[in-house]
């Protein structure tokens, strides 16, 4: 199976390739920040899958995790640092390759960041959506490089 850094790379290329389709398609116009934004979360979403066991993968998500969930709270986004909080314990709940590894996972994993956000700041899904999907795609790509659907 590939390691982190090709699941790293796999999930930045796809997610890459998302934000240049909908460019070009004119579907979104990003700005650098959120480009930027949306290629972190593409990587987090395509090391998801393998943080339900000790691995260089797991260590990266999770420094990467802390670091966002620790600039939400200077920022004082104590919401989202909750939320990104609670969502980092759930992996720990099952097995290798058990339901991290699963197409439902892939869909349901990331929803709350469409979500809570609606929820709590009543922020219009087309203004998520993008990093919505831009985590689902990371996910898929993990997904594809195990061979996950051969």
């Amino acid at each position: 199976m590939p390691g982190y850094k090709v699941h790293l790379a796999g999930g930045m290329a796809l997610t890459g390739l998302g934000v240049a389709v909908s460019m070009y398609k004119g579907l979104y116009d990003f700005n650098v920040l959120e480009i930027t934004s949306i290629l972190f979360i593409g990587s987090l979403g395509a090391l998801f899958p393998d943080v339900d066991t000790d691995s260089k993968g797991q260590n990266i998500f999770y420094f990467l995790l802390v670091s966002l969930d620790l600039a939400l709270m200077i920022k004082k986004y104590y919401k989202w640092a909750a939320i990104l909080g609670f969502m980092a314990m759930l992996p720990p709940l099952g097995k290798h390759r058990g339901w991290t590894h699963t197409l439902w996972a892939m869909v349901l994993v990331p929803s709350p960041i469409i979500i809570l956000p609606m929820i709590f700041y009543k922020i219009p899904i087309q203004k998520v959506l993008p990093f919505y999907l831009a985590a689902t795609i990371g996910y898929f790509s993990h997904l594809l490089l195990d061979r996950k659907f051969l």
